[in-house]
């Protein structure tokens, strides 16, 4: 993860260079927009991420089998915040890592993500066990004893 941060400005840096010797000032100028632009998007996006989930419990999702059926390892919280709008419900210390957080529905249902670094290694969904059914009632059409 820590590359692919030195990647991303390195690449910043380069275009920032390209732009200046094949332009000029103009084309920094014009590349340095470019690039605030890309920044103030994706702190446009956080933001409103974070503002959906304030208005929701701390680990509630509508569905936590749904949740279940959507999650892929390697997607980042903050895709897990925008998929259940509403933040996790920290069960790690802080700054510990894995970070592990819960979603709980209505039935009492949950699923129990570990994230290593920001990214989301597994998870498990756990459903309440049902409760103690009536004995089988013999189906319709069958013979009775």
């Amino acid at each position: 993860m820590r590359f692919q941060k030195i990647f991303v400005l390195a690449g910043c840096a380069a275009l920032l260079y390209m732009s200046h010797r094949a332009y000029g000032w103009p084309g920094l100028a014009a590349a340095g927009g470019g690039l605030l632009m890309w920044l103030l998007l994706h702190f446009t996006r956080l933001m409103t991420i974070l503002q959906r989930a304030a208005h929701r419990p701390i680990g509630y999702v509508d569905s936590a089998v749904m949740l279940n059926a959507k999650l892929r390892p390697g997607v980042t919280l903050m895709h897990v915040v925008a998929m259940t709008r509403s933040l996790g419900e920290r069960l790690s210390d802080e700054n510990v890592q894995p970070e592990v957080y819960r979603w709980r529905d209505n039935g009492d249902s949950f699923v129990t993500a570990d994230f290593q670094d920001g990214k989301l290694q597994r998870w498990k969904l756990d459903r309440p066990a049902p409760a103690d059914a009536d004995p089988v009632a013999p189906q319709a059409g069958g013979p009775t004893p």
